[in-house]
């Protein structure tokens, strides 16, 4: 099992990629509470599983994804433990299969790398690129867990914070979607 520290309300000391320093820097300036934690490297929904605990909440994942083309990318975050299906996602998208999107496009258009994927990397995507797609699992929860845009670190936030704060403000109206 991972390690992962006590629940701390203030942004880190020291940022490790210019994303994460700008989220905290957003949520702060959207006056957004939250609860993060430091963890050892986590690169699986398992290793996930201590962050959960710690903060007493469930992690989503996002995962980004492409047609074929790689002409239309999307953002799709949903519960971690649901297991992801390309058919169901272009089902309830009424699109063409997708695939994962390589990690190039992830890091030019929304300033990450995989692995450290999250519902608040889209404030890198101010051209709006990316669609940004949300299981329904993921809103009817009151918080979750996503990772603060690095592999070490994890925030819980309010779903309604959100949704009507900090996505307003990264200018990105998520699609929901029940699969």
């Amino acid at each position: 099992m991972i390690w992962v520290s006590e629940i701390k309300t203030a942004p880190p000391t020291e940022f490790k990629t210019e994303l994460q320093k700008q989220v905290y820097e957003t949520l702060a300036k959207l006056e957004i509470p939250f609860e993060r934690v430091d963890n050892d490297e986590a690169l699986t929904m398992e290793d996930c599983i201590a962050i959960d605990k710690a903060l007493n909440t469930k992690t989503a994942k996002a995962l980004f994804l492409c047609n074929r083309q790689k002409t239309n990318f999307y953002l799709f975050v949903t519960a971690g433990g649901k297991p992801f299906v390309t058919k169901n996602f272009g089902k309830a998208l009424e699109i063409s299969r997708v695939s994962f999107a390589p990690p190039e496009h992830m890091l030019e258009m929304l300033g990450t790398i995989p692995g450290c994927a999250s519902i608040l990397s889209v404030i890198e995507d101010s051209e709006a690129r990316v669609k940004l797609v949300i299981d329904k699992d993921v809103i009817s929860a009151s918080a979750f867990a996503s990772p603060d845009c690095t592999t070490t670190g994890y925030i819980k936030l309010k779903t309604a914070d959100v949704l009507k704060k900090y996505l307003t403000y990264a200018k990105h109206e998520p699609i929901i979607i029940e699969i």
